[in-house]
């Protein structure tokens, strides 16, 4: 029995996010029930197919689920709909992205029958704006979103990665917010309905570059493969044996980096310090570093990183990942029985202790579950069990108090989610260590001038959020901290694994002060994981995850597709983790330890070739930008200086239009073609056609001649750009906000909302302490006199240290 089993689902329609958020109900045991046509869900031909032909990535997406076939065109087919969802808990609808087939329902008669029903409607750009009725595929929704622009080489063209990622991100937001309605439920809300944009929740990759855009303009530009703005070095390097991911940011770092290399004139530059500084002499620091790591291989690196405290790691290979028992041990990777064959996939992030998720499953024949008897229940003690519900709030989270500990992206990102839902977050920093996100230069003329609190970064990531200060070295900090956890019900760190146990706020402590409390670790491999102790940031995540291998060109190497791709994928698998834990938590009283390992919550992104691999499947063949389904599919240049479009023919109609549309009537004419294996053969000739059309045309303007006709097509953008992208106006998705040392900003809403308006933004990032005095006498009673002291006494504080004071305070010790 999984923590949800009490919850019935109810799958509609063909889409990989509402796909995936429906398998992260079944993982925790919900009796998530798949509605396919007769032909099945057009994903279960979606390519990289196992020797028998069945689609590994239909595979991952729905192990454990059953398969019920409606035929639309048979007698009673709505009523039998109908049926089925009025028996169900929560509505998962993805028939905006592709009906397939499903009967026509009145959702609008069923809510007002069912008060107590949870619905999540996906689409790929939300029902209204401009960009509402674009025909999308997974690659031109992110060259929408500015995920392509800045990947691959400087002369380009930029570099897609694989399809699969719009659907992991929207699903896990589909997920926070059905699960979040389920939380609500447990304190008397009624029913809601939500709906899910797949192209506003694929920005939040793009937050933090949308921020540093905003602050310093127009400078980002693709610099190369595996190279990123805004520093260096930040990539993928040949090493003797294998590739080895580098990501040094610190000043400590790269000092470290040097040292481990034999590289002191470089150590010893100060122009050479900071990251931006770095990335301005590039090529000269990469010719002296990387001939250096051939001398050894990705494995020995690896373990003179983790003694240097450098966050580096081998870059593996899907069978590197298939070898380590550890992701079996952990459940990371399971087994996955699809009918005769079986194989391994990627299993789940969440990895609660108490209550874990499933360890693999079954994936359903199509129709197998066809004698369903659909009758109202009654659920005393669940979510749907009066008929008398209240409306819903605003916030369903509200009432939910969270003690954050976390910093920079991926922790903030997770909190910052449960507060913009309601939930009460107090962020604890300290003076001597606040948020890096903040900044990492320690320098005076930086802290003089306040710069620590000018970072719009940080101000996005922290929104919705009461900030304190609280040296947690001092055993007065100390006692503050565990009496706001023993009145909190989560508690979020995202610190290496034994920094909050070193200081007496382990788990096994904490949940004797408080019982019902949940705390999720947010370590990069894992608090029981043999690499436990290593640094890394979101970048290292997707070097680590097996991603990279699958990207690029077949004779290139290894590819990244992002900055810091991990930080945000583990700050919604936290959030979606937590939220489980929390409805057992409202069921029974019962905290419980979350052990989330980032580098596993980036796995999904590479499980289709996970799952081939296992079935020993042929070699992993990489496409570039091409693809293995769709003919033609490619990222290509327009008029102008580095202007791209995003093109793809997913059917022989589009293929159609697409070949009038670009003059070659011929191509349209001959039914030769119709098929994309015989299009294949011809894909050079149908590319440099494309390209010859495009590039006599604006990129904007080729994206509105395609659409026109049917065709999917998505500019390659800019993080820029997505600021004044005229959809997100449309939607009021960037909301202007006003915040102490940098006024008026704009920052992103959540991408699912309820009704036409996103949720508002009600407080901006705390600067720092700024809510000493409010939590420490509203929340823990403390008198005036009381705080003063620890004001005195540097407990607690308003002004971030420079360098030198730092190491003054390092000298006291826990008393």
């Amino acid at each position: 029995m999984g923590v949800l089993s009490r919850l019935r689902v109810v799958e509609i329609g063909s889409s990989a996010a509402t796909s995936y958020c429906a398998r992260l109900f079944a993982d925790f045991g919900a009796d998530v029930r798949k509605v396919e046509p007769p032909k099945g869900d057009p994903l279960r031909r979606s390519p990289p197919l196992t020797p028998s032909g069945q689609s590994a990535w239909f595979a991952f997406l729905n192990f454990n689920k059953s398969s019920i076939i409606i035929d639309p065109t048979a007698k009673q087919a709505s009523t039998r709909l109908t049926a089925l969802i009025e028996d169900c808990d929560i509505l998962i609808d993805g028939r905006d992205v592709d009906v397939a087939g499903c009967p026509f329902i009145d959702l609008a008669a069923v809510r007002q029958l069912c008060p107590e029903l949870i619905c999540l409607q996906g689409s790929w750009f939300g029902r209204e704006g401009p960009y509402a009725k674009l025909v999308a595929t997974d690659s031109t929704v992110r060259a929408l979103a500015g995920l392509v622009k800045l990947v691959g080489p400087v002369e380009g063209p930029p570099m897609h990665a694989p399809d699969f990622q719009t659907g992991i991100l929207a699903g896990l937001w589909g997920f926070i917010a059905a699960a979040s309605s389920v939380v609500a439920q447990a304190q008397g809300a009624g029913g809601r309905l939500w709906s899910l944009s797949i192209f506003e929740s694929s920005l939040a990759l793009n937050e933090y570059l949308m921020s540093e855009a905003f602050t310093h303009g127009d400078v980002m530009r693709r610099i190369g493969t595996n190279r990123f703005w805004p520093g260096s070095p930040v990539g993928i390097y040949e090493t003797r044996k294998g590739w080895l991911g580098v990501t040094v940011v610190t000043p400590a770092q790269w000092r470290a980096f040097c040292d481990m290399l034999g590289l002191s004139e470089l150590r010893d530059e100060s122009a050479l310090v900071l990251g931006e500084d770095r990335l301005k002499h590039l090529e000269q620091i990469e010719q002296a570093f990387a001939p250096r790591l051939k001398s050894r291989t990705a494995q020995e690196w690896f373990a003179e990183g983790r003694k240097r405290k450098i966050p580096i790691v081998p870059v593996p290979e899907i069978s590197d990942l298939l070898q380590d028992m550890e992701k079996k041990e952990r459940g990371a990777i399971v087994p996955v029985l699809l009918g005769e064959e079986e194989g391994l996939t990627v299993g789940s992030a969440q990895r609660l202790t108490l209550t874990p998720p499933r360890r693999g499953g079954k994936v359903p024949a199509l129709g197998e579950r066809q004698n369903i008897h659909s009758t109202r229940r009654d659920l005393a003690g669940t979510a749907s069990a009066s008929p008398s519900r209240i409306a819903a709030p605003r916030q369903p989270l509200k009432g939910i108090r969270v003690i954050d500990f976390s910093m920079g992206w991926a922790g903030p990102l997770c909190t910052r989610t449960l507060a913009d839902l309601g939930a009460d977050v107090i962020k604890i920093e300290a003076i001597q260590y606040p948020d890096w996100f903040r900044g990492v230069d320690r320098g005076r003329a930086y802290i003089d001038a306040q710069m620590y609190e000018r970072m719009v970064r940080f101000s996005s990531m922290n929104r919705n959020k009461r900030g304190i200060t609280l040296d947690l070295r001092r055993s007065q900090g100390l006692t503050l901290a565990k009496r706001l956890l023993a009145g909190g019900d989560i508690v979020v760190d995202n610190y290496s694994v034994d920094v909050l146990p070193k200081f007496g706020l382990g788990y096994e402590v904490l949940k004797r002060l408080n019982p019902r409390l949940i705390m999720m670790s947010m370590s990069a491999f894992g608090a029981s994981s043999l690499n436990r102790d290593c640094r890394a940031y979101g970048s290292t995540l997707e070097q680590g995850s097996g991603l990279p291998s699958v990207i690029g060109n077949a004779d290139g190497p290894p590819v990244m597709s992002h900055i810091a791709f991990g930080d945000a994928v583990g700050g919604l698998n936290g959030c979606a983790a937590v939220l489980v834990a929390l409805i057992h938590a409202r069921n029974t009283g019962q905290g419980q330890f979350i052990d989330l390992a980032q580098i596993e919550c980036m796995m999904p992104f590479a499980a289709p070739w996970i799952t081939v691999h296992s079935m020993g499947s042929t070699p992993l063949k990489r496409f570039g930008n091409r693809h293995p389904q769709f003919v033609p599919h490619g990222c290509f240049r327009c008029a102008g200086e580095d202007n791209w479009i995003m093109v793809a023919a997913t059917n022989k109609d589009m293929w159609h239009s697409l070949a009038v549309v670009i003059g070659r009537h011929d191509w349209a004419a001959d039914p030769s073609l119709e098929s994309e294996k015989a299009r294949r053969g011809i894909e050079d000739v149908i590319e440099r056609d494309i390209e010859a059309w495009t590039l006599t045309r604006d990129a904007d303007q080729a994206m509105s001649e395609l659409q026109a006709a049917g065709v999917a097509a998505g500019v390659a953008r800019l993080p820029i750009d997505l600021l004044k992208d005229r959809h997100l106006q449309s939607r009021a998705f960037l909301q202007e906000v006003e915040r102490a040392f940098i006024g008026r900003h704009p920052q992103p809403s959540l991408p699912i909302r309820e009704g036409s308006e996103p949720y508002p933004i009600r407080a901006a990032a705390p600067t720092l302490g700024q809510h000493n005095i409010e939590v420490l006498s509203e929340v823990l009673d403390l008198s005036d006199v009381e705080i003063g002291e620890l004001m005195t006494d540097g407990i607690i504080g308003t002004e971030m240290l420079t360098e030198g004071e730092l190491a003054t305070t390092k000298k006291v010790s826990l008393d």
